[in-house]
């Protein structure tokens, strides 16, 4: 079962401290989305009353077309996957994934029956008579995914459920779990502060910031071509070149930059271009010289200057011969830059 969600206008205060702002958002069925911002931008708040947990102080939650705000946790079409896991240790795997069915009164045989499908699902067949502590992180987090689609949630919550892991850890169950919720079609919603990770399995990224949504779309809209200026650096590192808005580009102090944008002319902007779009076999627009260097396995990130703008910052090849003090030609791909507005100030 899956079901679409919508957010209306919530708004959630902690004393006199506003968390969420009138917060709207609808979530198709079946759509993988990620809440995405700094700690604090009310992420995990939100997260929070979708499931129940918390009440909102103004707003609708409503769930495959049922308003569910007054609703408490339990009788929500929702199951929550935390960070920590929440396994009973003294009980069996099967018996774990099959907690919330005995909740519910199924009988024991075909909550056992689902448990090993379930588990099947998530890469864990043989595993039902283990323990919860003889298992890796991995494999523990895999049983709690397991138990929360075992009660076939319409929408599941995921709360920072790869925080705890390591790097190649994260990755792996990034993929896996991509590949189960396009088996399985359920709503996920899914909460992290990691960009690379939203990136990597979201169908939607909502990017949040001072408890609003700064922006919001595909992971490949929102960071080749953010909307606001803090979307642009939170989703990863941007060179930016401070210019005025022209006729078919922007002025900058390299002379006139072919550009694609949608401000008046006349307008204090800002383009924008991502390290590994910057020196690339374009036509040059000035001349940068490298400050310094450092390999990071799948690329080397410099540093350049030049003169009369900011350090800028590019993403070059692995096996590149660059040094401090060589002098290279900026030839940016001018179809990956993009333009904002810059504040007057």
């Amino acid at each position: 079962m899956t079901a679409p969600v919508e957010i209306e206008a919530i708004t959630r205060r902690f004393g006199r401290v506003t968390v969420l702002d009138a917060v709207s958002l609808e979530l198709e069925a079946g759509e993988f989305a990620v809440l995405l911002g700094p700690s604090g931008c009310g992420k995990t708040t939100l997260l929070n009353i979708i499931g129940g947990f918390l009440d909102a102080s103004a707003g609708t939650v409503r769930i495959g077309g049922n308003d569910v705000t007054q609703l408490p946790a339990a009788q929500r079409p929702t199951t929550t996957v935390f960070q920590d896991y929440a396994l009973f240790p003294h009980m069996t795997i099967a018996q774990n994934v099959a907690f919330g069915l005995r909740m519910r009164g199924e009988r024991r045989r075909a909550r056992l029956a689902r448990a090993a499908e379930m588990l099947e699902l998530v890469g864990l067949p043989g595993m039902a008579r283990r323990r919860p502590h003889e298992l890796s992180g991995g494999q523990r987090q895999r049983v709690a995914l397991a138990r929360a689609l075992a009660v076939r949630p319409e929408v599941l919550l995921l709360d920072e459920p790869l925080g705890a892991l390591d790097l190649k850890l994260r990755r792996a169950m990034q993929d896996e779990l991509k590949t189960i919720q396009r088996e399985v079609g359920t709503t996920f919603i899914h909460v992290t502060h990691d960009q690379e990770e939203a990136m990597a399995i979201a169908d939607r990224v909502v990017l949040m910031n001072a408890g609003r949504i700064e922006d919001q779309g595909s992971p490949e809209r929102v960071y080749l071509r953010p909307q606001t200026a803090f979307s642009a650096a939170f989703m990863g590192e941007i060179n930016t070149i401070p210019g005025t808005a022209e006729d078919g580009g922007v002025a900058t102090p390299l002379g006139h930059i072919t550009v694609a944008h949608h401000l008046a002319v006349g307008q204090k902007a800002m383009l924008c271009v991502r390290p590994e779009h910057l020196l690339r076999q374009r036509p040059a627009i000035g001349q940068a010289t490298v400050q310094d260097g450092a390999f990071f396995g799948t690329h080397t990130r410099v540093h350049l200057s030049v003169e009369g703008l900011p350090d800028l910052i590019a993403h070059l090849p692995v096996g590149a011969e660059i040094k401090p003090g060589d002098a290279v030609p900026l030839t940016p791909d001018t179809d990956a830059m993009f333009v904002l507005p810059r504040d007057p100030q």
